[in-house]
């Protein structure tokens, strides 16, 4: 299967070739991995990017998948989370220049089950300070840009979360919604 066919795969579709063996977390990682690099500097999706932590959490999913170990529906599937929820020791900033260098010791209960299922976070998308405006901009960077035009905005809160799937940067992210976001 081609790069592309694997990054636009629905979920459902993922999780059959990791069952099959047709392919492996750490290839679906790498994959990911190298879509962000490549467009994360014209679109602004993701905050933090947590590279090593998603390879290492890859090769964990592919030993147990290789043991017959699968009994969670996102084991191994590539996944962001938007910046809004905590995730024990990856950088969470809530979009806020005050909280650029926090570092949680706890994870919110959505990562905590994201986490139990075997995901693999590739990081953090990029949100409004707090989640409180309607577009995805903030004063830690530039602002998240719509995949289809770049000129615009990808919306708010979830932007980056959105952006981040629409152009194949993960296959599932997160997202929060106080008023229509996503």
């Amino acid at each position: 299967m081609e790069d592309a066919d694997l990054a636009f795969s629905p979920v459902w579709r993922l999780r059959e070739l990791l069952d099959n063996r047709a392919a492996s977390s750490v290839e679906l990682t790498e994959l990911f991995l190298r879509r962000i690099e490549a467009l994360k500097p014209k679109l602004n999706a993701f905050i933090t990017v947590t590279a090593e932590e998603a390879l290492i959490a890859a090769r964990v999913a592919d030993e147990k998948l290789s043991r017959g170990e699968n009994n969670t529906p996102l084991l191994g599937i590539p996944i962001s989370i938007k910046d809004l929820e905590l995730t024990r020791g990856i950088r969470t900033t809530l979009g806020s220049l005050i909280f650029q260098g926090n570092v949680p010791d706890s994870d919110s209960v959505v990562v905590e089950r994201v986490r139990a299922g075997g995901a693999v976070i590739m990081g953090k998308t990029n949100t409004p300070e707090f989640g409180l405006q309607g577009t995805t901009e903030n004063r830690l960077g530039d602002p998240c840009r719509n995949p289809w035009d770049t000129e615009r905005t990808a919306g708010g809160s979830s932007g980056g979360a959105g952006a981040a799937v629409a152009v194949g940067m993960c296959a599932i992210a997160t997202g929060t919604d106080g008023g229509g976001s996503i």
